[in-house]
């Protein structure tokens, strides 16, 4: 009789593979080292850096201990945007339980949810700098926001204790097979998809007289359009409804829908 064991462990590694770690302008050589041990310990093997310190450094090698194949296999990237391509769900790591008004999830419920994403979605999860974390404009990509719970006495974590935490409770909730009822009955829409259609709204809202030149309260009020749509987790007939409704504006006000990033706009 052929064991289960290696089938169940190839089915765990394919899950685990879904998860992409992304660092965001991390500044000690030695953190990203650690951070690709981390992963690997857990059986997550996709990193993405952008703007790093020197990944390769000898302190880098050095605190990876052994997984030398994380640390060299790691994505460089210029922006935020380049290293969520091809991710449906975003996922950002915050200090404060409670941002903008809206409260961050245990990092224990977001692995849930995040393990229950639809088989072929890839689940990025964006950890900020050392020293001040993600910024707003980073947050506002993310659908969820986690905070892992500590002590409120002496909350800071190092940067790869925490990917170790969150690596951790990823690999517990995909092992546990508990799935949950998600609202997609449809493939979510991706992160390039969703920031491609962030340009077209703003570039409506600019033809219908909405942003103004010069408007001071216009990066405030991007942010909160991102937030909220992104909040609302669309699937990709639900980018192409949208698409193709500010396409239909824009023909209205004059623009013939002349300003559509990231190809076509028709409606559905």
């Amino acid at each position: 009789m052929v064991s289960p064991l290696p089938r169940r462990r190839a089915a765990l590694t394919r899950s685990l593979d879904s998860f992409r770690v992304v660092l965001v302008e991390p500044t000690h050589p030695g953190n990203i080292g650690a951070t690709a041990r981390a992963m690997k310990t857990m059986g997550l093997t996709d990193l993405a850096l952008v703007r790093p310190a020197e990944h390769l450094a000898s302190e880098a090698y050095a605190r990876a201990a052994g997984a030398d194949d994380i640390l060299e296999g790691a994505r460089v990237c210029a922006t935020v945007e380049e290293a969520l391509v091809g991710a449906s769900l975003v996922v950002g790591t915050s200090a404060r339980r409670r941002r903008n008004g809206e409260d961050a999830l245990p990092v224990r419920r977001l692995a849930a949810v995040a393990a229950a994403e639809p088989g072929e979605a890839s689940v990025a999860v964006l950890f900020g700098t050392e020293r001040v974390g993600l910024s707003n404009e980073d947050l506002a990509r993310c659908r969820h926001h986690m905070v892992i719970p500590t002590d409120p006495a002496f909350w800071s974590l190092n940067l790869a204790s925490a990917v170790q935490i969150v690596c951790y409770e990823l690999r517990m909730a995909v092992t546990e097979a508990r799935p949950l009822v998600t609202k997609h009955a449809d493939e979510p829409a991706s992160a390039e998809e969703l920031d491609y259609f962030f340009e077209h709204l703003f570039a409506a809202l600019t033809d219908l007289g909405f942003f103004l030149p010069g408007q001071e309260n216009r990066p405030h009020l991007e942010l909160r359009f991102r937030r909220m749509f992104t909040r609302m987790a669309p699937d990709k007939y639900d980018m192409g409804m949208l698409r193709g409704w500010l396409t239909r504006i824009q023909q209205a006000v004059g623009t013939r829908g002349s300003r559509r990033p990231g190809g076509s706009s028709e409606a559905p």
